[in-house]
């Protein structure tokens, strides 16, 4: 029987498409093992494989702050319908206002984001009606703050309470509209490469000294026990039919 030996140009060909099919096998491996172990180096270390952007950052926050809103919106529909529930729903929800919004992102805009614009001389007037804001809203904070433990029995306390509330609510959605619309995308344009970093570095490290790590995960979760208890957390209620 004749045996026929293959040409050499067939035994390139054989040779490139073996060559293409082992590549993936040397070449991913390493590859895959290298983020693997770049993963597992951040993950020991505490740290976030992706960093979150300045902008990025005040934004979620803003996600905290509206969902408190929501609190208390039901709080207000609660007491003006004299439904039992237990003020000191009120008094917490106000506290995450007071301790996360106002005395921690909010300082935050105050320190790190409105003087670079004034520095800069962009946007300065909407610059001075946040800050005016900013004082207004922790005012109505302390009120609501005085007022929540005898809202539901006291009617002048009452009355007082859903008007602080609804008052907050009514400045903090344009508030916090207008800075995400307008103010955050151009942080970029009035700070140089190296400050838009730091300033990250400086809003993780001021949540890890207030809240310790994990600082904004451990307040989302304070707020959706609050929504649980207050009868707000199922998402698809909101939902018309």
């Amino acid at each position: 029987m004749e045996v026929v030996m293959p040409s050499k140009r067939r035994l390139l060909l054989l040779g490139g498409a073996l060559a293409t099919v082992a590549a993936p096998a040397v070449l991913v491996r390493p590859a895959f093992a290298e983020r693997r172990e770049s993963h597992d180096k951040l993950k020991a270390a505490g740290k976030k494989e992706e960093d979150v952007t300045p902008p990025e950052d005040l934004m979620r926050e803003h996600g905290v702050l509206d969902r408190v809103l929501l609190l208390y919106e039901a709080a207000i529909r609660k007491l003006s319908s004299n439904e039992d529930f237990n003020p000191a729903l009120v008094t917490q929800s106000a506290g995450i206002i007071r301790d996360f919004i106002n005395n921690y992102h909010e300082k935050s805009e105050e320190e790190h984001v409105f003087p670079r614009f004034k520095k800069a001389g962009k946007m300065t007037e909407l610059v001075d009606t946040l800050l005016r804001q900013h004082a207004a809203g922790r005012k109505v904070t302390e009120a609501i703050l005085r007022l929540a433990p005898s809202g539901r029995s006291n009617a002048d306390d009452r009355r007082q309470l859903i008007g602080s509330m609804q008052s907050f609510i009514t400045m903090y959605r344009p508030h916090a509209a207008r800075e995400d619309t307008d103010l955050f995308p151009k942080l970029k344009d009035v700070v140089s490469p190296h400050e838009y970093d730091a300033m990250g570095e400086d809003f993780e490290k001021k949540e890890h000294e207030l809240f310790g790590e994990d600082g904004f995960e451990k307040m989302a979760a304070r707020v959706a026990q609050l929504e649980q208890q207050m009868g707000i957390h199922d998402l698809d209620q909101f939902t018309p039919h």
